[in-house]
């Protein structure tokens, strides 16, 4: 992908999570409560509560929300629910992995794949073309970029890159919390900060129907509320009609 996309697809998004403030709400509320549950209210102690705090804010989600939602999951809310993924194709081959959560196994989102172009896989049919890396995008608008980098990899970073005010920093799954709060503690402001799968290889779309599909394809997805993430290997994003 070239830089220029890159980082033009990163402003979009961030522009269109902007616009969507309910949604993002209902999404990142539902991962703090299983959050929680898994592992404690206090994110001295849990860890990944502590990055999706973090996660929250950046998503400007208000701490009185943060702190209700916390409340209301270790009071016991009634709402259990199961983490799926599913894997599959878009409109050309496009590999796709959607993530879950749902408190309703037969409300799924694995009906938008064929209503779209796409086609729902098995278990496993490319999850072997993604891995799973900390992946950190940083508001660094002003900032010069050695001393970007410098605290980047001081932070434990694997790799960084750095364009139109926008820096993207790579970790280690492992490492991810302890570079997120490193950056955190540096005064750095957060687009966004999330343990990611990200493809090995891409795939360009050309032709318009396609496109068009691909774009309908992952509005649907990102607008129901169980769905959480949506990873893709499409190359050229910024082509979409959205």
């Amino acid at each position: 992908m070239s830089g220029h996309s890159k980082w033009n697809n990163i402003k979009r998004k961030k522009e269109k999570t902007d616009g969507q403030r309910a949604k993002i709400f209902t999404k990142i509320g539902r991962e703090m409560s299983v959050c929680v549950k898994a592992g404690g209210g206090d994110p001295n102690v849990n860890t990944k509560l502590r990055d999706l705090i973090a996660k929250a804010k950046s998503m400007n989600v208000p701490n009185d929300n943060i702190q209700r939602i916390i409340k209301k999951a270790e009071g016991g809310e009634k709402d259990d629910y199961e983490s799926i993924t599913y894997e599959g194709y878009g409109p050309s081959g496009v590999a796709m992995m959607v993530e879950t959560l749902t408190d309703n196994r037969n409300r799924t989102a694995a009906h938008y794949f064929d209503k779209f172009g796409g086609n729902l896989g098995n278990t496993g049919c490319v999850g072997f073309l993604f891995s799973q890396q900390g992946v950190i995008v940083l508001d660094v608008e002003g900032k010069d970029e050695e001393t970007v980098m410098e605290d980047v990899f001081d932070a434990g970073a694997e790799d960084f890159d750095m364009g139109d005010g926008v820096a993207e920093v790579t970790t280690t799954p492992a490492a991810f919390s302890d570079v997120r709060a490193a950056l955190e503690d540096k005064g750095y402001e957060f687009i966004s900060a999330d343990v990611a799968m990200v493809p090995s290889t891409y795939t360009a779309l050309s032709d318009p129907d396609d496109l068009k599909k691909m774009g309908i394809l992952l509005d649907h997805l990102e607008d129901d509320d169980d769905v959480q993430n949506v990873w893709h290997n499409l190359e050229n994003e910024e082509d979409l009609d959205r």
